[in-house]
């Protein structure tokens, strides 16, 4: 139970990576400043979590059984906070897709859409009636740079990252005249045990019916590449949850928040060129005809960037 003067902070997708440090960031403030309800589908494996949280966990920290994907689990969730009062929504629980598009059927890009965009809607939906009635709140949503720029060969879930872009971007003009603020956290490539792992299983797949061309591309060209990218820019999931408690402690937080200034320059060649035609056309020649090119800048990068550089980059102000 919350103390007094302790803001109530719920926070989706806590069995790992950002969303476990998010939890624990915050549970672990100083100040003491918030009271964090960690959930996640299956709490068998809260374990990390736990571990992580140390003494905060039963005081600062507690954990609630949530699946963003099932109207009742979402409900019942709420129903077992206190008054269901919830300062702070973060939506972080989420799934990636990678591959040809050739390869992935219906289902599985509806599964994408139901947890990525869907599961969002859920939450906001079942919290935004409280905090209009009380006239606060603070409602922050993990988006993505995908959810700016399109990446190939991650077309669905750039897509599900549009969608939520454009949801919230409308939702936000209603909810200010009710004083809630919502805010929008955009890394760029993030070094997580899921990355990872989704990185390696796609890798040794074989994608029946897509065509060998596309297929060499994928993995010879596309996956390299983004490794280099993953390497020379990736951050980490402490500086995304760092990033996250900034945003939440202005007194006056942004709507958008890239936390990866070395993304920057990627983002504006969509907004430099109304037609679109200079982002895909650079895409293109760094994947296709710069390869080596583009591997020898991201080593430079690399050493440029150190770990201490990259995480000076996180302030969204």
């Amino acid at each position: 139970m919350a103390n007094s003067g302790q803001k109530v902070v719920l926070i989706t997708g806590c069995s790992s990576g950002i969303g476990l440090r998010i939890a624990v960031t915050l549970a672990k403030d100083e100040k003491k400043r918030y009271h964090v309800i960690a959930t996640m589908r299956d709490l068998k494996k809260k374990d990390k979590l736990v571990e992580a949280a140390g003494d905060a966990y039963g005081k600062t920290l507690m954990l609630l059984p949530l699946d963003v994907c099932s109207d009742e689990s979402v409900k019942q969730c709420i129903n077992n906070v206190k008054e269901r009062h919830i300062d702070i929504l973060i939506n972080n629980a989420g799934v990636g897709l990678l591959g040809p598009v050739e390869s992935i059927s219906i289902e599985e890009m509806k599964r994408v859409f139901e947890t990525n965009f869907f599961g969002v809607v859920r939450m906001i939906k079942e919290v935004m009636p409280d905090m209009k009635k009380r006239r606060s709140g603070h409602i922050i949503v993990m988006s993505s740079v995908m959810g700016l720029q399109g990446v190939v060969f991650n077309d669905v879930y750039t897509a599900s990252k549009f969608a939520m872009e454009g949801f919230c971007e409308s939702m936000a003009v209603q909810l200010m005249k009710f004083n809630i603020r919502l805010s929008m956290i955009e890394p760029g490539p993030v070094h997580t045990e899921f990355e990872t792992k989704m990185m390696e299983d796609v890798a040794k797949m074989e994608y029946p019916g897509v065509d060998a061309d596309t297929v060499r591309y994928f993995k010879d060209v596309y996956l390299p590449s983004s490794i280099d990218i993953f390497e020379a820019m990736g951050q980490t999931p402490e500086d995304i949850a760092k990033c996250t408690k900034k945003v939440i402690e202005s007194s006056s937080p942004r709507f958008r928040n890239l936390t990866n200034s070395l993304y920057t320059p990627i983002v504006a060649l969509k907004y430099a060129d109304e037609t679109g035609g200079l982002s895909v056309n650079t895409f293109y020649n760094l994947l296709f005809n710069f390869g080596p090119l583009m591997h020898i800048t991201m080593s430079i990068l690399k050493c440029l960037t150190c770990s201490c550089l990259r995480r000076r980059t996180i302030s969204p102000n």
